[in-house]
């Protein structure tokens, strides 16, 4: 009787690993989600300014429900398009890529990379995201991707390349100044190149970076910038209720791993986007949709 309790338990646990695993990598990482924030760094008499946060696509060709999803964020009508990296997966992704974001590129926007801008990912045992965080450029890649096309894609759409950039846009009929790194996570950032004082001839002044290293926010924030963007931790990917995210493959700590903060000592305020795709090798998510951000700038 007793052997047969054990091995019901035992069969009863692999069934439910089984259906949530089948949940998380058929159903969850294919429920597209729009967030809604509030983020109040205007001046008191503005009116609101939309801006279009995505990040992480981690595209795949063949992968059209997401271009589709993608490519109907342009209802929202953004004022705004912001874009933080991670858009590939795949050497042949930038036609998808495009198909996504083409219905957005006739609005005013900006990006950075990551890391999966330049090199496809590799297979990794995923204990290794508990490890102790360093960020290094000195760590295996995968195949080359096609950088330059991709770049010429939104660059040539008139975004603004903020990967170790600095500049002021119009949108909404208001000045935005915006200053941006190239990945951090695998130390391609120069902040140094573009710090100072943000404008007090602006409107907002937003930081962009692929992944939310501390060091970066800090400088972002001490320069004068309102809101920060940030994409890379996927949320955590796979979240434990009650408990939240497990790592964030950086050094901003689990509680902020997706949404909006005040990032702390500062007047600035931090939105991590837990991104849109997955790694190709782990396609799974669990209580942690994928998702994109319109957040209204609004009066302090």
């Amino acid at each position: 009787m007793r052997k047969r309790t054990l091995f019901g338990l035992a069969a009863g646990t692999a069934a439910a690993g089984a259906a949530t695993l089948a949940y998380a990598s058929l159903i969850e990482r294919n429920m597209f989600t729009l967030r809604r924030y509030d983020v109040p760094v205007l001046a008191l008499d503005a009116e609101p300014l939309r801006v279009l946060h995505i990040s992480d696509l981690h595209m795949m060709p063949n992968q059209r429900r997401k271009q589709e999803w993608v490519a109907a964020l342009a209802g929202t009508d953004p004022d705004l398009v912001v874009v933080t990296g991670d858009n590939m997966a795949h050497p042949d992704a930038v036609p998808g890529v495009f198909r996504a974001l083409e219905p957005l590129l006739v609005y005013p926007g900006a990006f950075v990379f990551g890391s999966n801008d330049y090199t496809g990912p590799v297979l990794k045992s995923p204990f290794t995201y508990f490890a102790r965080h360093e960020r290094t450029a000195d760590r295996r890649h995968g195949v080359e991707l096609p950088t330059e096309d991709l770049r010429e894609v939104l660059a040539g759409a008139g975004w603004a390349d903020l990967n170790n950039a600095r500049t002021t846009v119009k949108a909404g009929g208001r000045l935005v100044e915006m200053v941006g790194v190239d990945d951090p996570h695998v130390e391609r950032d120069d902040y140094n190149a573009v710090a100072g004082g943000a404008s007090a001839d602006v409107d907002v002044r937003l930081g962009l970076t692929h992944s939310p290293e501390q060091f970066i926010l800090d400088a972002m924030a001490a320069d004068g910038f309102d809101l920060l963007l940030a994409g890379h931790t996927h949320g955590g990917q796979v979240r434990v209720p009650f408990v939240g995210a497990l790592v964030t493959n950086c050094d901003l700590p689990r509680s902020m791993a997706r949404g909006l903060f005040r990032w702390p000592g500062s007047d600035a305020w931090l939105h991590v986007s837990a991104g849109l795709g997955t790694h190709p090798t782990a396609p799974v998510r669990f209580a942690c949709p994928p998702e994109a951000s319109l957040l209204t700038l609004i009066p302090r």
